[in-house]
């Protein structure tokens, strides 16, 4: 079990967001960081409401209020409309209500949570995971270049599972780029939280414009929803809106599926809770495919990719490295490699000789790595792992 507080996990999850973000700012996959952005703003309104005297609440709402920049930023370069209706990131707030005026600003519509692009993502970028790999472009890829082999049809709702930060949202950003399909990103729990009474007008007006792009533009729409689970997942107690948006979605994947038609239009979710799908959605998704922890290859291409722009010594023990983080996500291994950065920079600034432009932080060894993989354990516990291997030997369908 984690030690963390519920405060610590907010700002963990709001770290990785931004990280996640950044990451796809920087690629050009301007829809994928603006749902990233939303993830970690939300995160960290989140953590300021519910702890109103936390001592960081000003460092953080700061921190969203520039992710919000950015976010218009992004929409604009696209010809988007920015994400705040009164045209101006509120960076200037102070006070009590500051959380409550951040929240009121960050209602979002339709077009906001949406995000419509053709992502240049390449199959290079997503490391292992041979199998899930070969599932997927079998279920979508294929019949997209060959559809007079497929008599039969094709899937058309696909599930990618397994714990966080192993390449979900990669792998269906990379299958959207090989066969040139329109990407329309999804944040299921933003469509729970933010369009609360439009959300089951909104599931309609999603499906709808994935079907007039088609007849207008031809080619591929592939809809990817995350946070699955946000949207389909079992409720103990439900309130009329939640079932009347899970049926509105059960009724539009049925009518992709049912209609006889080869469409291609394919919806692929994603979840890091695939036991709490209920059985009547989950059986919508004919390819259930799990996306595992990275194995040992994966693992030391990762470690070698990620601090590849860093400055290291020649004597690195890549194998031994890997071998230290079995059990480690993707994006674990990628903190790891900022977490070296982030120790010798700190060095460099200890020693007052950062002011000094000339001056570069020391190469990074062998002993630097260990150091950091001391203090950051993995993100997944082995309780969890041996929960994902028990659901996929009963509901996997590759």
């Amino acid at each position: 079990m984690s030690n963390q507080t519920p405060a610590n996990e907010l700002e963990d999850a709001a770290r990785k967001y931004a990280a996640e973000a950044i990451r796809f700012d920087s690629q050009g996959a301007r829809g994928m960081a603006i749902q990233m952005y939303q993830k970690a703003i939300s995160t960290l309104i989140g953590l300021a409401q519910l702890y109103p005297e936390y001592s960081l609440n000003k460092l953080y709402l700061d921190r969203a209020a520039r992710y919000q920049e950015r976010i218009q930023a992004l929409q604009l370069s696209t010809g988007g409309t920015p994400l705040d209706s009164e045209g101006a990131p509120a960076m200037a707030m102070s006070g009590s209500k500051t959380g409550q005026v951040m929240v009121e600003s960050l209602k979002a519509t339709y077009d906001d949570l949406i995000m419509k692009e053709k992502p240049q993502v390449s199959w290079d970028e997503v490391v292992g995971l041979e199998e899930a790999k070969k599932a997927i472009r079998e279920s979508i890829s294929f019949p997209a270049e060959r559809p007079d082999l497929f008599p039969l049809g094709w899937p058309r709702g696909i599930l990618l599972y397994g714990p966080p930060g192993c390449g979900k949202t990669l792998i269906a950003a990379a299958t959207a780029a090989e066969i040139d399909a329109y990407f329309m990103t999804v944040d299921a729990a933003s469509i729970m939280s933010k369009w609360l009474g439009e959300a089951e007008a909104n599931v309609a007006k999603l499906f709808n414009s994935a079907r007039k792009m088609l007849s207008e533009n031809g080619g591929s729409v592939i809809i990817f929803i995350d946070e699955l689970d946000s949207l389909l997942g079992s409720r103990n107690q439900e309130i009329g809106g939640e079932v009347r948006v899970r049926n509105q979605f059960l009724k539009e994947i049925d009518g992709i599926q049912d209609k006889g038609k080869n469409l291609r239009l394919y919806v692929i979710g994603a979840t890091n809770k695939p036991w709490s799908l209920d059985w009547p959605f989950l059986r919508r998704f004919e390819k259930r495919i799990y996306v595992p922890l990275p194995e040992f290859e994966a693992r030391k291409d990762m470690l070698r990719s990620y601090s590849a722009p860093l400055k290291l010594d020649d004597n690195i023990k890549w194998d031994d490295l890997t071998k230290m983080t079995d059990g480690y996500t993707g994006s674990d291994i990628r903190a790891i490699c900022q977490g070296v950065q982030l120790r010798v920079v700190n060095e460099l600034f200890e020693s007052g000789k950062a002011s000094d432009k000339e001056t570069q932080p020391r190469e990074i060894g062998y002993a630097d790595f260990k150091e950091v993989m001391k203090m950051r354990k993995p993100s997944v516990s082995q309780d969890m792992l041996k929960a994902y291997e028990e659901w996929s030997k009963n509901f996997e369908a590759l």
